[in-house]
């Protein structure tokens, strides 16, 4: 178990909490694989009927880890590497769409990447009014994955889904909030509680129908997996490029990626 992501059980509720704060609660290999253990777990344990994700130091999540990244890249560069995203965070991704039991987010400061897209997977989703959704996949020369290319313009319309993802435009948890992608803005003294109210509340609720009540509303998204896999290989091609491998180092050594020259090099 990595000790950057805390999992407790307590009166039917499943919380994952993320503890690397001082990295942003960006996402390495080792939280992806507890993440997908705990969510396995939960789909046969009569204990848990809900899911809640909570962030910690004032942050949701910065997204993956971009060192991750980085090192996929270089070794699908040099032909190494089965699949475009590294390999814990697509079998996370992957189960996403599969999970029964309802999952709920509470949202604080930035919510980036996997942190966003993750969100439309989730049944409710609390955020406090510093939070910040963004999905910057085409800056690092990357699409967009867990889905978001069928779940982003269903949930908002075409015309904000490709302004978040394609343009990477930030949305604030008023916009996000208008556009339909988050529940209610609460107070950040009050977010863990208001999520783990409405989870208690839902454990409280007949546990069949509530699962049925869920794939119902949720039995147009069969073909999300076969979405995910498209977004995978996409990944999977555009690792190898030089415009990712230059986003990456850019971002590390914090200054502009200069994608003209990137090509060039090609």
């Amino acid at each position: 178990m990595s000790t950057d992501i805390e999992i407790t059980v307590a009166d039917g509720v499943q919380v994952l909490r993320f503890l690397r704060a001082g990295k942003k609660n960006a996402f390495t290999g080792a939280m992806y694989n507890a993440m997908s253990a705990a969510l396995d777990a939960a789909e046969s344990n009569e204990a848990i009927a809900v899911h809640v994700f909570i962030g910690s130091g004032g942050v949701f999540s910065a997204g993956n880890d971009i060192n991750d990244f980085l090192r996929r890249a270089e070794a699908s560069a040099e032909g190494g590497g089965a699949d475009g995203i590294p390999a814990p965070s697509l079998d996370f991704i992957r189960r996403l769409p599969k999970v029964g039991k309802p999952m709920i987010a509470a949202v604080d400061g930035l919510a980036v990447g996997i942190g966003t897209t993750l969100l439309f997977h989730c049944d409710l989703v609390y955020a406090t009014p510093s939070a910040s959704l963004r999905t910057p996949f085409l800056d690092l020369g990357l699409v967009q994955e867990a889905g978001s290319s069928i779940l982003a313009p269903e949930r908002l319309g075409y015309p904000l889904a490709f302004e978040l993802i394609c343009l990477g435009e930030p949305f604030s948890a008023e916009r996000a909030l208008r556009a339909g992608l988050i529940n209610a803005i609460v107070p950040a003294a009050e977010l863990e509680a208001t999520a783990l109210t409405a989870a208690r509340r839902l454990v409280a609720k007949p546990r069949q129908a509530l699962i049925s009540s869920r794939r119902l509303l949720r039995r147009g998204h069969a073909a999300i997996a076969s979405v995910i896999d498209e977004e995978a290989n996409s990944y999977k091609e555009l690792m190898a490029s030089a415009e990712a491998r230059e986003a990456f180092t850019a971002f590390l050594e914090k200054r502009p990626p200069d994608f003209a020259k990137a090509r060039k090099a090609r």
